[in-house]
């Protein structure tokens, strides 16, 4: 028995309408890590392109450096670092906002060149433009570049939201209980992985539809010239 439900697996329907609610709520974490390490990973990424198109190499290389680093390292070593090695100096962090904090950086090292590749396809008129009129620099990136670049760059970015929603799985290994480990808990407790698993290779496919979806709405709606700004 196992979250006060008792398995039949005689009967792989019953059984599967059975785990499904238990599924569900394994499927809201995997949900809430996606959309809180996508954010992280959008933010800080616009943050690091900004940081790596500075003029002062003391403001740029530090940044590059951190990109390359969380590149090339793997997630779970990351994740590793975070969870047990933060600890020893006083910060102690919930396994969730860990699991979700590494995915952000890991994938912010990827958004931060999609965000470049983005703002460098604006015509640099734009910038010399913003310069003669005597826009201050900061408010140029902001309200001039940052717009005209985003349409252009959704395809790539909603690429690594699904590829952050299938890496969720990854957080299982700090006891971060999403949905393949909901699925392996009722396998090991029942000895039926084949309707867990199908069930969450099912529940899988569907988010990615519906995300890609969202993604290819966006990228059909927003104006490639650039968001208005009021």
């Amino acid at each position: 028995m196992m979250f006060g439900i008792e398995w039949d697996t005689t009967n792989n329907w019953l059984f599967a309408a059975s785990i499904l609610p238990i599924l569900l709520r394994g499927m809201v974490v995997t949900l809430q890590a996606t959309v809180v390490g996508f954010l992280i990973a959008a933010v800080l990424g616009l943050i690091l392109a900004a940081l790596k198109a500075a003029r002062l190499r003391i403001i740029s290389w530090p940044a590059r450096l951190f990109t390359e680093f969380v590149r090339d390292t793997p997630l779970l070593a990351q994740l590793f670092f975070l969870y047990y090695v933060l600890p020893e100096y006083g910060i102690v962090l919930p396994a969730f906002l860990t699991g979700a904090l590494a995915l952000g950086l890991q994938y912010s090292a990827y958004t931060s060149e999609v965000y470049r590749a983005g703002i460098e396809s604006v015509a640099r008129g734009q910038t010399e433009a913003a310069c003669a009129l005597d826009i201050p620099p900061l408010r140029t990136f902001g309200t001039i570049i940052v717009p005209q670049a985003i349409p252009r760059i959704i395809p790539a970015l909603g690429n690594y939201l699904v590829s952050i929603m299938k890496d969720v799985p990854i957080l299982s290994v700090v006891s971060v209980i999403e949905m393949l480990s909901v699925a392996k808990i009722i396998g090991d407790r029942t000895f039926n992985y084949l309707v867990p698993l199908s069930m969450v290779g099912a529940l899988y496919l569907v988010m990615t539809l519906i995300a890609a979806a969202g993604v290819r709405y966006l990228d059909r709606r927003l104006p490639k010239q650039g968001i208005p700004l009021r």
